[in-house]
């Protein structure tokens, strides 16, 4: 059962790599080939690989476009790199397949260094100005997206939750196994949005007490709400457990998305 602090409460088809090399430089610079490409209109029938400037070359995704040009937005980032992550790890995908049914546009990538995507390892900082350029990239196609949210695996949670301090339109956030006792997230002060934390009970990588800490220090935060769910007998990678996780992600954007929902 998802767990609220209660004191506050669609694709195009394509089977071609799809390169866009101009570099982000606002709105006014005028239409990226990238948003002509990708119409909201288009049928979403597949996922298109497509290949956008990074900060260090090249970067390499899969992208959904939305149905409609105000469609919200969701960024899904992968596991560590140097533990075999990628955007093409099984709970990466399953994410990106629920936020395209729910009709956004949605973008996975891989950080510099993995598959296509050019650069090296770069301990975080280079991987968060990777996902910085991601997000740049979406929202030239959705430059009037409703709502912005990040969703991330381990490593990639960590990532996530530092890009939402630099981005005021993110406003929801989906953080998996978040690596509380391996990484510092006192940046987090505040944080500056509401989302939820999910925790395997048997991770034997990301310990749930200090997952536990951090979901308590947030929660002494004004102005948001944490949701914390721990999935019990699931290991760090939820080997047989990914329906349950699948069904905290579900109950929370069924909650987050609801119209009624006192949370923006």
């Amino acid at each position: 059962m998802i767990e609220i602090d209660a004191r506050r409460h669609g694709r195009v088809e394509s089977r071609r790599c799809l390169s866009f090399h101009q570099p982000y430089i606002g709105a006014a610079a005028g239409v990226h080939p990238a948003a002509r490409l990708f119409r909201p209109s288009a049928k979403r029938a597949s996922m298109p690989e497509v290949i956008f400037p990074g900060p260090e070359g090249r970067l390499e995704g899969r992208f959904s476009p939305g149905p409609r040009p105000r469609a919200p937005v969701a960024l899904i980032l992968h596991s560590h790199p140097q533990a075999g992550g990628t955007m093409n790890n099984k709970i990466v995908q399953l994410l990106y397949k629920d936020f395209v049914r729910r009709g956004f546009a949605v973008l996975r990538f891989n950080f510099r260094g993995v598959g296509k995507s050019q650069g090296t390892f770069d301990n975080g900082i280079g991987e968060l100005s990777d996902a910085a350029s991601a997000l740049d990239w979406v929202q030239q196609i959705h430059p009037e997206a409703e709502v912005t949210w990040v969703a991330g695996v381990s490593f990639g949670a960590w990532i996530g939750m530092q890009l939402l301090m630099r981005r005021p339109e993110i406003r929801g956030f989906i953080s998996i196994a978040p690596p509380a006792n391996m990484y510092d997230f006192s940046f987090l002060a505040p944080c500056p949005a509401s989302g939820i934390i999910i925790q395997g009970d048997s991770d034997e990588v990301v310990t749930p007490g200090a997952v536990q800490k951090l979901v308590e220090k947030l929660r002494t935060q004004r102005h948001i709400t944490i949701a914390h769910d721990t999935i019990p007998g699931a290991n760090h990678f939820f080997a047989n457990e990914l329906d349950l996780l699948m069904k905290s992600v579900d109950d929370y954007l069924d909650f987050r998305l609801d119209p009624s929902c006192p949370i923006r």
